[in-house]
């Protein structure tokens, strides 16, 4: 992996999510999340001459760690156009999808793209910077209700009114544009000694909202079911209970609601099997070299000849 990569994001959980695969050298595989390009490159070590790779982001960032190799194609484009996309390549179905839903270490650590409190700059929080909607605007625009749902919803604040009403009042005498007045406003809300993880949890939320996360990974896994050929594998990495549960409902149930449907026989119709009925985490030594991978969890299923049902 060359050095820009790994300074881009280094990849968590590498080598139990590719293994999750089950790659077949002469397969075809979906990396929905390519960032530094860390996982590719580990899928594509293992293909052969006639295997192939198509991996998405949206952001053109992702774009200087594209990999020369004839076997890969890279979109640029939302995981949630997996569907799409894939009709575009006249790709029918696939081996393996991967999804690592974690924001990479170079958002975070990019000042202008306004993902972390720990630097000063534009509050923006866009994934694709060609996107309209900003941090900034949700939180200038949004009515205090709306606000207060988000920050309950996406980021499980219990002071979510009190987060909402604060902000709609600082906003009345000036508008919100950076990360130190947003800090402002809402840092005497929080004990100092549990400030770190509810400002965390903040971010958190308005990050979901401006990238619609939610919406975009619900597309996504119902198209993911979709695109599988039966035997094929889907491997995704969650930080954070949200998409955690869609994900664990999806794979056991076939569904995102995670409602049981049963034949008139009783038996479940589900698309998917568990292959890892214990969820998979980082060890203490990759926590140690990469905290971040700290609330990482890797599941693991396969689809079966079930019902395509994907709701």
């Amino acid at each position: 992996m060359s050095a820009e990569a790994t300074t881009y994001h280094i990849p968590v959980l590498l080598k139990p999510s590719v293994d999750g695969l089950n790659i077949r050298p002469d397969g075809v595989y979906v990396d929905v999340t390519f960032g530094g390009g860390g996982h590719s490159r580990e899928i594509l070590s293992r293909l052969g001459e006639n295997g192939r790779l198509l991996s998405f982001d949206q952001d053109e960032d992702a774009e200087r760690n594209i990999v020369a190799d004839p076997r890969f194609t890279f979109v640029r484009s939302n995981f949630r156009y997996l569907h799409n996309f894939l009709r575009y390549y006249d790709v029918e179905q696939v081996d393996g999808i991967l999804a690592d839903l974690g924001v990479s270490s170079h958002h975070f650590d990019d000042s202008e793209r306004g993902f972390s409190f720990r630097f000063e700059g534009k509050l923006d929080m866009r994934m694709n910077k060609r996107a309209g909607m900003t941090a900034s605007d949700v939180v200038n625009t949004y009515d205090e209700e709306r606000l207060a749902d988000l920050f309950y919803l996406y980021g499980e604040l219990k002071n979510s009114r009190k987060l909402a009403a604060a902000l709609v009042n600082a906003r009345g005498m000036q508008k919100i544009e950076t990360i130190g007045h947003f800090l402002d406003v809402i840092k005497p809300l929080f004990g100092r000694e549990r400030e770190r993880k509810e400002l965390a949890k903040v971010f958190q939320a308005l990050r979901i909202e401006v990238n619609q996360e939610m919406e975009a990974l619900k597309e996504m896994l119902r198209a993911a079911i979709q695109a599988l050929r039966p035997g094929g594998r889907l491997v995704v990495i969650t930080y954070h209970s949200l998409e955690d549960r869609m994900t664990k409902n999806l794979m056991k149930t076939g569904n995102i609601s995670g409602k049981m449907e049963q034949d008139f026989y009783g038996r479940i119709q589900t698309p998917l099997k568990v292959v890892n009925n214990k969820v998979i985490v980082p060890t203490e030594e990759e926590v140690e070299r990469n905290p971040r991978s700290r609330s990482a969890k890797l599941r693991i299923a396969e689809k079966t000849g079930g019902t395509d049902n994907g709701r």
